[in-house]
């Protein structure tokens, strides 16, 4: 297993990580009519509203309350009261999730408390759930904040099974399925088409294939999200036949949901490569008591091919990845079936998940970790974000740009990783990076017979004397 290699340093030269209120807002924007607000200074705000327009290129709802110098010292409870009030008067979202910031967590801030006496003075919005989540940008990264606001929506509203009269498997077709942050939209858009191929019904807790998908919709603006999970669905959560969790990091949002509501669990760390989907599909057949479908045994004989083709390029290629740890190990679990040697493994912050990944050390660290332990370790191609892509020029490597965010091409968000065929295709992305990328050339030989005058090779004709 995994040696885990804590920092060595005081400050991040070149940052990896995103902060988790920026984790808590994407978990937000999967539902439906959703509004995240951060408790801190309009700055904060704004940086994380430029991430996420630079990645998806969608317009973000994302509201501050706007802390300044004065509330900073004396308190800003009065700030997260007014802007909750004023986003239900104005928008009327489904919910709001109040997420911290390292100013407001320094600060003192509490945000539960300050929920609560929102509740008191104003029971005529009773119907707008809202969510406070502690989600400090000095620790963690977006995916331990939105695996922290995943497991507090489930807290605050899927109701108790005795409460609610719900019982795990009235719903006959329905399945719970907890997505981490690093399925993409297209991922999620794949993986429904899996689901329904066995004729189940997946609920995506949450679900920006709806949401952050890139769709047009018929009205000019709107102040909340549009798709996504509707708030309503978390109520039925207990009637479904089972939970799939996807991502390691959801592991106490999946304990959580599964105490509330009795409904049992299944949990699978990624889908990246064949075992990894094989074990999906087996558990997909299971529930639903169905025979795997012809198309996707096709689909895992086209991957099965495609791992032939690219063998010859991926086999002891030497890979850097800097990656949140649901990502890194879904990374390192795929190239290591195509025989790849990852010889730099960087993340952002220690999760219990890092111990388990079987690679030699994981660095915490940022992208000049990564960038020296792979100049040490003559790497060949680096896998990482759009912040990644200069680290991979000074290293003079390909980069295959994963991850978030992605803002120096078109569709990122978009592309799907999961699944036969999102493996079969980011195999051949991997090969087509080594193949049009000049690693170690052979020089060209030039003979040294090439090299002189024929003459001097001539052999002097023999004497008769």
């Amino acid at each position: 297993m995994a040696d885990i290699l804590k920092r060595n340093k005081a400050l991040s030269v070149n940052p990896l990580k995103a902060s988790q209120p920026i984790g808590g807002s994407l978990a937000t924007l999967g539902f439906n009519r959703a509004m995240p607000m951060l408790h801190g200074s309009q700055g904060c705000t704004a940086f994380a509203k430029v991430f996420f327009v630079r990645h998806f290129r969608e317009p973000i709802p994302l509201q501050s309350t706007a802390m300044d110098q004065g509330s900073s010292v004396m308190g800003a409870d009065e700030n997260v009261l007014i802007g909750i009030k004023t986003i239900a008067e104005k928008s009327r979202p489904a919910l709001i999730t109040i997420l911290t910031t390292g100013l407001a967590e320094t600060q003192g801030a509490d945000v539960h408390r300050n929920v609560r006496e929102f509740r008191e003075a104003n029971p005529q919005f009773a119907d707008i759930a809202v969510v406070a989540v502690n989600t400090p940008d000095f620790t963690g990264s977006v995916e331990t904040g939105y695996a922290a606001t995943l497991t507090e929506i489930i807290r605050a509203l899927v109701p108790d099974a005795k409460d609610a009269g719900t019982y795990p498997g009235k719903r006959k077709r329905q399945v719970n399925v907890l997505v981490s942050y690093q399925l993409t939209p297209g991922d999620l858009e794949a993986l429904r088409d899996i689901f329904e191929q066995f004729q189940l019904r997946p609920v995506f807790v949450p679900d920006l294939s709806d949401s952050l998908d890139g769709c047009l919709t018929d009205d000019d603006f709107s102040p909340v999200t549009i798709g996504g999970t509707p708030v309503s669905e978390l109520a039925t959560l207990g009637d479904a036949l089972v939970t799939v969790v996807i991502g390691a990091s959801l592991s106490k949002a999946a304990e959580l949901l599964e105490s509330k509501t009795g409904v049992p669990t299944y949990a699978i760390d990624h889908l990246y490569g064949l075992k990894a989907n094989d074990v999906l599909i087996g558990a997909l057949a299971k529930i639903s008591g169905n025979l795997v479908p012809e198309r996707i045994e096709r689909q895992r004989a086209q991957l099965q091919d495609a791992m032939l083709d690219t063998h010859f390029m991926l086999g002891q290629l030497r890979v850097g990845i800097a990656a949140d740890a649901d990502l890194l190990a879904a990374f390192i679990d795929l190239l290591q079936e195509m025989g790849a040697d990852v010889v730099a493994a960087v993340t952002s912050c220690n999760t219990p998940l890092l111990a388990k990944i079987p690679v030699a050390s994981i660095k915490i660290g940022d992208l000049e970790d990564m960038e020296l332990i792979g100049k040490a370790n003559n790497v060949q191609l680096v896998i990482g974000n759009s912040h990644a892509v200069d680290t991979a020029e000074r290293l003079g490597v390909p980069i295959l740009r994963a991850g978030f965010p992605l803002y120096d091409i078109i569709g990122g968000y978009q592309k799907t990783w999961i699944g036969y065929r999102g493996t079969r295709q980011t195999l051949f992305d991997l090969a087509n990076l080594v193949i049009n990328f000049s690693h170690e050339d052979i020089p060209v030989y030039r003979s040294v017979y090439g090299q002189k005058p024929a003459s001097e090779f001539s052999e002097p004709v023999p004497s008769c004397h």
